[in-house]
């Protein structure tokens, strides 16, 4: 039971700091490591890599960035097989759409809440 902990911890662990490297090392943008980590996490599920990573990781693998880009592309595959070209479409947005809709939410509350600083 421990040893999951571990893993996961470790995995999830070393998907921040390749996050953080490319800010640091690579003077990336934050918008731009966002794209390329989630883009990671697609192309590794489209060649079936993610789901053993998740499978030996758990929660390590879940919760980065990188299990978005997984779950866009599995939806967008498996409603594919099912739909053809229109399931590409449908079926990246029928697996996220709660985490979109509560970014979306939470953005819009926040936006309340508090005051942009702005730029002088």
């Amino acid at each position: 039971m421990f040893s999951i902990y571990i893993t996961s911890f470790i995995v999830g662990g070393l998907i921040c700091v390749i996050g953080q490297l490319m800010f640091d090392v690579a003077k990336l943008t934050p918008a731009h490591t966002l794209c390329i980590l989630v883009a990671a996490g697609s192309v590794l599920d489209g060649f079936g890599l993610y789901e053993p990573l998740i499978d030996f990781a758990g929660t390590g693998a879940t919760i980065p960035i990188t299990s978005f880009g997984n779950a866009l592309t599995h939806g967008a595959l498996a409603e594919a097989e099912k739909h053809g070209l229109i399931g590409v479409l449908t079926g990246m947005f029928e697996v996220t759409s709660s985490g979109i809709s509560a970014a979306i939410l939470f953005g819009f509350i926040a936006s309340f809440l508090f005051k942009s600083k702005g730029t002088n």
